[in-house]
């Protein structure tokens, strides 16, 4: 494999292992996200503190992340001599997946992540306006209808790989996208088996 690659990967994961919901907690002095509600260092645990700000916090520095390191891969691949496909697609498709990683085991937070919702839409913002949008309308349709953030989640995730074969259709993107998914819908087991015994809480419990 490509040194420069390796790099490239190495420093999205280490993007993603900053877990926002502990460090926005901590910096006001709340209580570490890991040790309440879902236990998940996330922006919908966040909540359950009762801090809004810290919630929104957290939901903007998790997307951030997941688009500033798709979006710093694509301005820099060419530089370092990895713009010209398909090594340009699988450059940006694995760093993408290693941010997810990142976020989802941390390294520098004991490898406990969230489950990489905000982040999963701040990479598909990067990837492609459109595919993003999309999938932030099905999550927002959902969640407007029904109050479950886990049930949006999970219906972005299926529907996820699906419009990126519709608004981007490069195989690295189809494949990222899809393992991506397939992450976000396994972090989200114990949230499954809430909803099919119809004890998972709504937005805003």
């Amino acid at each position: 494999m490509n040194l420069t690659l390796v790099i490239f990967i190495i420093a999205a994961y280490l993007v993603g292992s900053l877990s926002f919901a502990v460090i926005v907690s901590r910096a006001m002095g709340l209580a570490d996200p890991r040790s309440y509600g879902s236990n998940n260092p996330g922006a919908t645990n966040v909540l359950r503190s009762g801090n809004k700000k810290a919630a929104a916090l957290t939901l903007l520095g998790d997307a951030l992340k997941g688009w500033v390191a798709v979006f710093a891969a694509q301005q820099l691949a060419p530089v370092f001599g990895l713009g010209a496909n398909p090594i340009f697609d699988y450059t940006i498709a694995a760093v993408a997946l290693a941010v997810t990683i990142g976020h989802m085991w941390p390294v520098f937070f004991s490898f406990k992540g969230g489950k990489g919702v905000a982040t999963a839409a701040g990479i598909l913002l990067a990837l492609n306006l459109w595919l993003g949008l999309a999938t932030l309308g099905i999550w927002l349709f959902v969640a407007k209808g029904l109050k479950i953030s886990s049930l949006s989640a999970i219906c972005a995730a299926i529907a996820a790989p699906f419009l990126c074969w519709y608004f981007l259709p490069v195989p690295a993107y189809i494949a990222a996208v899809i393992a991506i998914s397939i992450l976000l819908i396994v972090r989200h087991k114990q949230n499954i088996i809430g909803l099919l015994s119809g004890k998972e809480g709504k937005i805003g419990q």
